[in-house]
């Protein structure tokens, strides 16, 4: 049963990252099939070794809560380090570049590209081990302070991130910078009064920062164009119509989302801290 389930969070996961994905992209690129169901069939199988690796409980609410956010993290970065450092691919049709850039101009070398690539990799992974290791000494410190301390890491990656990619061609915004950081603190109060893995907090909160936020910008301006497509031309205008028949998919999803918060916080649990 637990595995069923593992994978069924899974594919809700990829569908909600898929539908903001499709819903901004497709009047530029067009839609395929192929291209919708590979974050679904991605975060399936991520689900499903997460779930394997840690062995969640999933007949509770708070273990499918934090799956959901772990799984959507873990394919949105194996996405992004993928379109960024390891896929070739005309950048002309993008206002702002999805390759590896400085300041605009495309890291052509495949080494050099992959040798940064693996650099970014090692320096996610070293502050995720500094979160794991601080878990292992077992500090005498309060769960309030531990969480206010490490809950906006990912956020902050993030925020570093796409200022480093975003900034020099359309310019910083102070909120935009801040914005992932702040989300990311609120999610990981939550999520910290269901566990008390300091690991599970930090990266289950990034993946509903992600989710949050794309929702925001997808959907409260639908139609302001992506920073990648700002100025250009929409290719496909009957996309504009047509991708709204996967709303509906989209809303189910972030109601299934809000309904399994409620119950996992009124059902018996414990965690680092504890808000009711």
């Amino acid at each position: 049963m637990n595995i069923l389930i593992a994978a069924l969070i899974g594919l809700l996961a990829g569908a909600h990252a898929a539908t903001w994905g499709m819903y901004k992209d497709c009047p530029y690129e067009g839609f395929t099939y192929r291209k919708y169901f590979r974050s679904i069939l991605l975060s399936g199988f991520v689900a499903l070794v997460i779930y394997l690796l840690i062995s969640l409980d999933l007949t509770s609410a708070s273990s499918m809560i934090i799956l959901f956010g772990l799984t959507y993290v873990t394919e949105r970065a194996l996405g992004e380090f993928y379109k960024t450092f390891i896929r070739e691919e005309d950048q002309s049709k993008y206002f702002i570049p999805q390759q590896l850039h400085v300041r605009g101009r495309i890291v052509d070398d495949r080494r050099k590209r992959w040798g940064i690539g693996a650099a970014y990799m090692a320096g996610v992974l070293l502050v995720v081990g500094a979160v794991y290791w601080l878990q292992c000494l077992k500090l005498q410190v309060d769960g309030v302070v531990i969480v206010l301390a490490i809950g906006s890491v990912g956020g902050w990656i993030s925020a570093f991130g796409g200022g480093w990619k975003d900034a020099p061609i359309e310019g910083f915004e102070l909120f935009k910078f801040f914005r992932s950081p702040a989300v990311s603190l609120v999610f990981a109060i939550l999520i910290a009064c269901m566990t008390e893995s300091y690991l599970h907090v930090v990266l289950s909160a990034t993946g509903y920062t992600i989710a949050t936020i794309e929702t925001y910008k997808t959907f409260f301006f639908p139609s302001r164009p992506r920073g990648k497509f700002a100025g250009k031309p929409i290719q496909y205008p009957e996309m504009v119509a047509r991708r709204k028949r996967f709303v509906p998919l989209y809303v189910a999803i972030w109601l299934g989302i809000i309904v399994t918060y409620v119950v996992a916080l009124l059902q018996p649990h414990s965690g680092l801290i504890s808000l009711i």
